[in-house]
């Protein structure tokens, strides 16, 4: 899977939904609690990837452009910014997450997110993955990215990412502006000459990385909306959510639109369980394998499809 959307995929779970070309769309509310423990289907066994689906409808290049006759349509702003953040923080320097992913009915290869010591008054999470041995026949990936937050207010001041896909490396620079609500991409693919993306947020900016260690700092509760704007794939979108599932929708190309699931432990941990959605070789899964923190004994998953901590 392209670097990028591995991150992408492994931090929020962009998934494809059904949209009608043009036109924005909103999630209606999902009235199930998800923030708890949950089972999950186990992956098929195989003994390789199976073969991306043919007309997997909305999973292709997220980062194309739109097509010449595609109609210009706004995405609806957030009605509200993101509530007051609880603390104290439910992580610190030195927790590590582990996750497992699955992509195309198998094994695809491992994920982690470390947060780093304070350095310059950020934040830095740090965000690595690579595909294993059977994936890496269909795609060879290995990557990094990382966000670098505010240490009170959660928010990035710059997110990069460096991968290689099938020895190709790919290099990305995301600068936000928390004044002039700005967010400047420079990237860069193999030999070919950089690029350059000017954005702006509507009332929060965030990144894919970071998006996941301040969504474990909302107070959440039942029916609580959550809207924010978030950098992934070059392009930046605009994310609707209840309980943590919902629907981005990129503001450039609001036919481009993505599902979101994420769980999250309802204890004072706030550990990201698992994610689930979709690239363009098809369904994406991962779950939380094991979790290291500081002063704490290493916990792992107890089961292949029970996730009990």
């Amino acid at each position: 899977m392209k670097p990028m959307r591995t991150l992408v995929a492994a931090c929020l779970a962009f998934s494809a939904l059904g949209a009608i070309p043009g036109q924005a769309q909103e999630a209606p509310p999902r009235p199930s609690n998800l923030l708890r423990p949950l089972t999950l289907p186990a992956p098929a066994d195989s003994a390789a990837p199976a073969k991306p689906a043919a007309n997997a409808e909305n999973t292709g290049d997220a980062s194309s452009s739109a097509a010449p006759n595609e109609p210009v349509v706004a995405v609806k702003p957030c009605e509200q910014g993101l509530p007051v953040l609880r603390s104290p923080l439910a992580f610190k320097p030195g927790e590590l997450l582990e996750f497992d992913m699955d992509a195309m009915g198998a094994k695809a290869g491992k994920l982690t997110m470390r947060v780093q010591r304070p350095a310059n008054g950020s934040l830095p999470v740090l965000v690595e993955a690579q595909t294993n041995t059977l994936f890496s026949k269909v795609r060879r990936v290995r990557g990094s990215a990382t966000s670098y937050l505010h240490p009170k207010t959660l928010r990035p001041s710059r997110y990069t990412e460096e991968a290689v896909e099938n020895e190709q490396r790919r290099k990305v620079n995301v600068d936000f502006g928390a004044q002039d609500k700005s967010v400047k991409v420079d990237y860069q693919i193999g030999d070919r000459p950089k690029g350059h993306f000017n954005y702006a947020f509507d009332k929060d900016g965030l990144d894919v990385a970071g998006a996941i260690y301040l969504i474990r700092q909302l107070p959440l509760k039942k029916d609580l909306p959550v809207c924010f704007d978030v950098y992934g794939i070059r392009r930046m979108w605009r994310l609707t959510a209840w309980h943590l599932s919902g629907t981005a929708v990129r503001l450039d190309r609001p036919s481009q639109t993505r599902d979101v699931h994420v769980w999250i432990t309802d204890d004072e941990r706030r550990l990201p369980l698992a994610a689930v959605g979709a690239i363009d070789l098809g369904a994406v899964r991962l779950t939380l394998s094991g979790v290291t923190r500081p002063g704490e004994k290493p916990m792992a998953a107890q089961g292949k499809e029970d996730l009990k901590w």
